[in-house]
């Protein structure tokens, strides 16, 4: 039975939380509001995707917040109880703990030289960790991943699933 992944990324969490000035993401016909970021996530919910929370979009969004107008503490009080839902794993969140393999010393370095050679390209640090998050739970047999992002650059990192030739008859 496959099991389908999501991984959010900061500018859609940015729009869910609601946080003044980071009311929408993407661009063009691909641009997002609450309602369509917010029906989206509410579909997958109930359609029992297992929602993770990286921790770049974490301390991201906690800066957006701390740096937008508006009622702050209320903003950070969602924020907060999204946090502490994804470390506890209540569903629809993955377990904070899970995440864990890729902070190793070893696969770190790895990664952070994949994101040096991608610096170029505009993709952050905390852009990298999410597309290493994504192909950590990709590498799970089952596991069908994707990335949930305003930011097409991004999306074009999630995980690719490969394509099964059937068998041929004899």
């Amino acid at each position: 039975m496959e099991r389908k992944i999501i991984i959010l990324d900061t500018s859609v969490l940015c729009v869910w939380l609601r946080i003044p000035g980071k009311d929408t993401c993407g661009s063009g016909v691909d641009m997002m509001d609450y309602a369509t970021v917010s029906s989206f996530i509410e579909e997958e919910i109930k359609a029992h995707t297992t929602l993770v929370l990286p921790l770049a979009v974490m301390i991201e969004a906690g800066n957006h917040i701390a740096q937008s107008h508006g009622d702050k503490h209320v903003i950070a009080t969602k924020l907060v109880q999204l946090i502490e839902n994804a470390i506890d794993g209540k569903s629809p969140w993955a377990l904070f703990t899970n995440q864990s393999p890729i902070w190793e010393s070893e696969k770190l370095k790895t990664w952070i030289t994949t994101w040096k050679d991608m610096v170029n390209t505009g993709h952050s640090f905390g852009d990298a960790s999410i597309v290493e998050i994504a192909n950590f739970y990709a590498s799970i047999p089952n596991y069908k991943v994707s990335i949930y992002t305003g930011d097409k650059g991004l999306e074009a990192h999630s995980p690719h699933v490969p394509i099964l030739k059937p068998r041929r008859r004899k």
